[in-house]
Formats: C-alpha cells, sequence, structure tokens
C-alpha cells in the first residue's frame, strides 16, 4: 500500500508555510512616522514577526536603527535573532517569571510613546500566556493556578480569555490605554482563534472588549473552578473591567488580522486536491470535544470509503479536551488516538492532526510533539504490542501511546500560529 505519510505532512507544511511572518507580515506595515517605531510584540510568533519588522525598517525603509525599539515575548525556544528588538522567551501554556518581567517592561514602553510615535503590536497565538500582568490584589502565583485550572477544565479559548482578560493590567484593550499618547497604535494579528474574533487573539491587549466581569464570574462557577478568594474579590471588583467601545485608548489604535486559518486551510486543500483528491472542507474554524468531533470525522471516512470514494477531509479550529487523566497530550494528539481506536480494524484510511505553531498541548518545551499521524503501521504496531487505545484515552496519556507506536509529530517551533490542522486521507480499499 502506498505511504501517505510525506502527503499528509506536506498537507500539513503548506498550511504553516502560508501563515509564516516572513511571508504575511511586511505588506501590512505602516510608514516611517517622525518619531520612534516601537515594536511591543507577543505570542509564538513575537520573535519571528519582530524579525520581519526590523528587515523591513532597517534594511528596506533605511530607517536609522536609533529610532527602532522594542520588546518581543515568546514562548520558550521559539526565539530567532534580532537588532533592535529585544527578545525574552517566556512560559506557555502555563505563565512564568520571565513573561511577568516582560509584560511590566511591555507596560513601561508603551507609556513612553508620544504623540511622534508609531506603536507597532505585533500578536500572535501564545500572546496570553506571554504577557502575564496579574491584576492588583492578585499575585503571580494566584494567576498561574488559574491558568492551570482553565487549561483543564475544557472549556474553549475565548471563555478562557475572557477570564483572564478580567484579571489583568495588559489584556482586555489595556496595553491601548497604556499607550494612547501614540500618534498611532497599529496592531498586526495572526489569528490562531475560531472565527478571527480580533478581542480573543493574545486576549485583545489594543481592542475593545464585549465581555464582562460577570460573564468571567460566571465561566468560573460554570466550570466549577478552584480559585483563590483574592481572585474572586478581583472578578468583583469594577476597576477590574475591561475596555469598552468608546474608550479614548481607542481613538489612534487600528487593527490588522494579517494571517488566518482560513488561508492555511486553504492551502493544505490545494494540496490535497493536487494529490488528486476530492476534498471535504469542513471549515476553520472546528470546536468541540477531540475525541468526539473525531468520532464524527471517523464517520464521515468510513462511509465514504464504504462508498468507493477517495477523498480528503481537511479541518481547522481548535479542539478541547476535559482532562479526567494524569498522561501527557493535547487535543491533536487526543484526536488522532480516538481515531486510531475507531479505525484501527481498517485499511486505506490514513489521517494527521497537528498544530500548526509545533506544540500540542505538552509542558511549554520547545521539543513536545505538534501532533501525531496514523496508518496501517500504527494499526500493526499496537496489536504487537498490545496497545489499547481506548485504555490511553481513558487516562489522557495520547503522547506515552503515540511514543510507543513511532507517531509522534515532531516539528520544533514553526514560528507562527494559526490553529490546528487536521487531515484524513481516504482510498479504496
Amino acid at each position: 500500500m502506498t505511504d501517505r505519510r510525506p502527503l499528509l505532512r506536506a498537507i500539513f507544511d503548506a498550511a504553516v508555510a502560508a501563515a509564516h511572518p516572513d511571508v504575511v507580515l511586511s505588506a501590512h506595515l505602516r510608514p516611517v512616522p517622525k518619531g520612534k517605531v516601537i515594536c511591543l510584540a507577543a505570542g509564538k510568533g513575537a520573535a519571528a514577526m519582530a524579525a520581519a519588522a526590523e528587515r523591513h525598517y532597517l534594511d528596506t525603509l533605511g530607517l536609522d536603527p536609533s529610532r527602532l525599539t522594542g520588546l518581543a515575548t515568546t514562548r520558550h525556544g521559539h526565539g530567532v535573532p534580532t537588532r533592535r528588538i529585544r527578545v525574552i522567551e517566556a512560559g506557555h501554556p502555563v505563565p512564568d517569571e520571565a513573561g511577568l518581567k516582560a509584560a511590566d517592561e511591555t507596560l513601561r514602553l508603551a507609556a513612553e510613546a508620544t504623540a511622534d510615535d508609531l506603536l507597532l503590536v505585533l500578536l500572535s497565538g501564545g500572546g496570553s500566556a506571554n504577557w502575564i500582568a496579574p491584576a492588583d490584589g492578585v499575585s503571580f502565583a494566584q494567576k498561574q493556578q488559574v491558568n492551570r485550572a482553565l487549561l483543564r477544565s475544557g472549556a474553549p479559548i475565548g471563555e478562557m480569555n475572557v477570564v483572564r482578560k478580567h484579571l489583568s493590567r495588559i489584556k482586555g484593550g489595556r496595553l491601548a490605554r497604556a499607550g494612547q499618547r501614540a500618534a498611532e497604535i497599529v496592531t498586526l494579528a495572526i489569528s490562531d482563534v475560531p472565527h478571527d474574533d480580533p478581542s480573543a487573539i493574545a486576549s485583545g491587549p489594543t481592542v475593545p472588549d464585549p465581555s464582562t466581569l460577570a460573564d468571567a464570574r460566571a465561566l468560573v462557577a460554570k466550570y466549577n473552578l478552584t480559585v483563590d478568594d483574592a481572585v474572586r474579590r478581583a472578578l468583583d471588583d469594577g476597576r477590574n473591567e475591561s475596555c469598552k467601545p468608546g474608550d479614548p485608548a481607542f481613538s489612534r489604535a487600528q487593527f490588522e488580522m494579517i494571517a488566518k486559518p482560513k488561508a492555511s486551510l486553504d492551502a493544505a486543500i490545494k494540496v490535497a486536491k493536487d494529490a488528486g483528491y476530492e476534498v471535504v472542507g469542513l471549515g476553520a474554524d472546528l470546536e468541540g470535544e477531540a475525541r468526539e468531533v473525531a468520532a464524527d470525522h471517523a464517520g464521515l471516512a468510513l462511509k465514504a470509503q464504504s462508498e468507493g470514494k477517495r477523498i480528503a477531509i481537511l479541518s481547522g479550529g481548535e479542539l478541547t479536551v476535559t482532562v479526567r487523566g494524569n498522561g501527557r497530550g493535547g487535543p491533536n494528539q487526543e484526536y488522532a488516538l480516538a481515531l486510531a481506536d475507531l479505525l484501527k480494524t481498517t485499511s486505506g484510511i490514513v489521517a494527521l492532526a497537528a498544530d500548526t505553531d509545533g506544540a500540542d498541548g505538552g509542558a511549554g518545551s520547545a521539543t513536545d510533539p505538534a501532533g501525531a499521524l496514523i496508518d496501517q503501521t500504527t494499526f500493526a504496531k499496537m496489536k504487537s504490542l498490545g496497545l489499547d487505545p481506548a485504555a490511553y484515552l481513558a487516562n489522557n496519556d495520547a503522547t506515552a501511546f503515540f511514543s510507543a507506536t513511532g507517531d509522534l509529530l515532531l516539528t520544533g517551533p514553526t514560528l507562527t500560529n494559526v490553529n490546528d490542522v487536521r487531515v484524513i486521507l481516504v482510498d479504496p480499499t
């Protein structure tokens, strides 16, 4: 049987390449201002975005280096060399001290902007955890605990960010408030959220926030989150309400989305079509519990195969996992593991599920897996080793399962982030 792994990887790589900062950023950068360009970046693509901005201003436009400054805060292992914009590597998904210090410095740099300066804010997925500035009265340890509770709750990213925004001094429009003396605040963002909501990307530090303190309190109750009393007091304090439309902070603020999950999914679809597959596109905004979505997709694949069709099922979005076990993994690995359990007696169906940032769940290391692949070799290995995928699912231990079968997808940091890509290739048997 033909090895489809190279094709699966080519489809994934096309999605990532379409959203790389080197490809998408320069066309959106503004002209040189009268004063300085102050670049503030956060997220998994922050350092790569900052480096691309440097090349544009210093090399293409010939800006005097003394007029370019800033700070890029990115996940550990995602840094790249820069000349004028300092790079700090910080914790993700759980914030750390480096992110705490970086957020304070970011707010300070924003506040220093004058009426001649361009405040250039570059955002990508992961910025919420990288910029950690707890609200007054909430300790760093308490904020970390809230993040851990949210990550285990199964809440979609949009709901997680509602809580985060109301416990922060930088999220929910507050960075724009800090930098509102600038001539212009321009935010360029790579979207990692379903439906590309500006207020959800890195928790919307430079845009109005439609959510409220009451919404955040309701989510704490909905997911029965264990939080300290200081956190509850902060969510009851009207001074922690996020910035709303009409706030003077946004009078000179602009926001542009420079890369969206749909564009990356379209690039992936083209590769699948060029390989001769009829494409079933399920959209770039899927949400839901990973194993439940996998069950739906396995059903589509089995039905197509029973009808003798040769199809590629592609989807994006961001799935969630409600953690009940003590294993390791992420939503893409859990999706792939659920597929492996459902398809283990079949042939002619292969799949890949991975996060375009190169890290699916994990412990915040640059060596974390991006996701996993499954095909006939996976099923054979399962059988020879006596592995029960259902047992690994029950313990949320997809990483251990795919470590044993040799099917983890290890890409390292991709330096961008437009959410997940899931591919199922179905060939007639």
